[in-house]
């Protein structure tokens, strides 16, 4: 059964860490409605590898620029204005931002390894914070101008985002919700805020799931190395898909629906610890 249970997980990642519902809460929660064991965080960890395998393979061409454009300006304070026009500084700074941007994140996460790893886990946590920043996010949504795109980033931008997206260290938060909510309320359309939030997480995943392999892989792990490497496949192919229909969907629509499903998961999960049907 831990290979069926591994395909679901799997699609279940893949479904939700692009949307601002947070994967972390539905690889808690769910097993949690089947009956089934937590997976852990590293096995969550390990998974989100292959949802950003799928930014990374959507966005290849973006990276490909941004990291390029990046390497360039380092040598550009010596190679004066000829070297400076091989590349373009808006790409370059682009690369500034993603790394400045996850420091935050980067350091908080190894500071609060063992608290991740346990207390965050508690469904009390969980049905809290995803009401709370659904709430935050339809605010967001609704006040924001919408006017700025990824061109006007700054570095201010990029260190606020950065701080919002390490609040996604608490499961139920959302990485890429608490980074888009703030890019919205900093005036950024939707497509710009979920693109910055989208590139912003890769070194903070790849970085977290990279970490966190050992453990998952490890014989005493709740699914072992096999049904985790398939559900990381798995979460690859179905990311890829989500990503691609979200850009299309922020071109005309707003996050509402997801703000609503938020909301109602969250009642629903305190409903379940209330009567005790679920133990946090």
């Amino acid at each position: 059964m831990e290979w069926f249970h591994a395909v679901v997980l799997g699609v279940l990642q893949g479904l939700t860490e692009f949307l601002p519902i947070s994967s972390s809460a539905h690889l808690r929660i769910y097993p949690e409605l089947f009956g089934w064991e937590d997976p852990g965080a590293a096995f969550t960890a390990v998974t989100q590898i292959g949802t950003e395998s799928a930014v990374i393979l959507y966005f290849a061409r973006d990276i490909g620029r941004i990291v390029s454009a990046w390497f360039r300006s380092l040598g550009s304070s010596s190679g004066g204005r000829r070297r400076r026009a091989t590349y373009d500084p808006q790409d370059a700074r682009m690369g500034w931002f993603v790394i400045i941007g996850t420091i935050p994140i980067g350091a908080l996460g190894y500071l609060l390894k063992d608290v991740i790893e346990d207390d965050f886990r508690s469904l009390w946590i969980i049905a809290t914070t995803l009401v709370v920043l659904g709430v935050i996010l339809g605010v967001a949504d609704r006040v924001g101008r919408k006017e700025r795109t990824a061109a006007d980033l700054t570095y201010k931008d990029a260190v606020l985002i950065g701080c919002a997206q390490a609040l996604a260290l608490i499961p139920g938060v959302s990485r890429s919700g608490a980074s888009i909510s703030m890019g919205l309320f900093l005036g950024l359309d939707r497509r710009a805020a979920a693109r910055f939030a989208f590139l912003l997480a890769i070194p903070a995943v790849l970085g977290s799931g990279i970490f966190e392999w050992p453990s998952a892989m490890e014989e005493g792990s709740v699914y072992g190395a096999g049904p985790t490497i398939l559900a990381t496949i798995v979460a690859f192919v179905v990311g890829f898909g989500v990503i691609a229909w979200l850009m299309s969907w922020l071109e005309k629509r707003s996050f509402v629906p997801f703000i609503v499903y938020r909301i109602a998961l969250g009642l629903f999960t305190f409903a379940m610890l209330a009567t005790g049907t679920w133990s946090a």
